[in-house]
């Protein structure tokens, strides 16, 4: 049996305990109130972008003899940010090299072929940016690293965007590469080709969710 001591002891340490829990619950939902009475800038609100390949497109050329000019059929771009900062975004682009489309099938196939894209060994044709710098109200530099026959170098990519704070828009972009510098050095026969290559991005764009990014400028 307990004593009187005993129980008044059990009883008192209970009560204890039920005033902390309800201590605990009252700040709990105190701190629940404050955030959801928080205004909705200081959420860690990002814009998100989708790229609508339908209308977009991803061209190349090069100087020579007889026209190589042609697109890719098939790629994928992602446009990605960290913050609202139109410098925080991450530009990345995956391009299926066998989708080569010249408009020609023997040009199509040197293209493909060990001494050009060499897609059998190597795929795909990748350009991640690294940095951007903002050069005008709607132009930027953008610096990545541009692979081609599994060999990858630094590249810039200068891009020019159509519109600021609207829903939907477009970038277009041009990078020039010398096609020796990724172990391009073959020629075609009876064709003279110059070594720089110009690649034309245009990617049309619209903001799924999300605020509008922060230009610098």
């Amino acid at each position: 049996m307990f004593t009187a001591n005993e129980s008044w002891s059990r009883i008192g340490n209970e009560s204890s305990r039920r005033s902390t829990l309800i201590r605990y619950l009252l700040a709990s939902a105190a701190c629940l109130m404050a955030f959801l009475a928080s205004p909705p800038g200081s959420y860690a609100q990002v814009p998100t972008y989708e790229v609508t390949p339908d209308e977009s497109s991803i061209k190349f050329g090069v100087d020579s003899s007889v026209s190589i000019k042609g697109i890719f059929a098939k790629w994928n771009a992602s446009i990605e940010f960290s913050s609202r900062d139109v410098r925080s975004a991450v530009l990345d682009i995956e391009i299926e090299a066998d989708s080569v489309n010249t408009g020609s099938h023997m040009k199509d196939n040197k293209l493909k072929g060990k001494d050009f894209f060499n897609v059998k060994e190597s795929p795909l044709i990748t350009f991640k940016s690294t940095k951007i710098v903002q050069t005008g109200p709607n132009t930027f530099d953008i610096e990545g690293n541009f692979t081609i026959r599994g060999v990858t170098k630094t590249e810039k990519l200068t891009l020019t965007s159509d519109s600021k704070g609207t829903p939907t828009g477009s970038l277009d972009g041009t990078m020039a590469f010398d096609r020796k510098d990724y172990g391009m050095t073959s020629g075609i026969p009876f064709i003279k080709i110059a070594n720089r290559v110009e690649v034309n991005v245009r990617l049309k764009w619209h903001r799924v969710s999300g605020p509008p990014p922060v230009f610098q400028q």
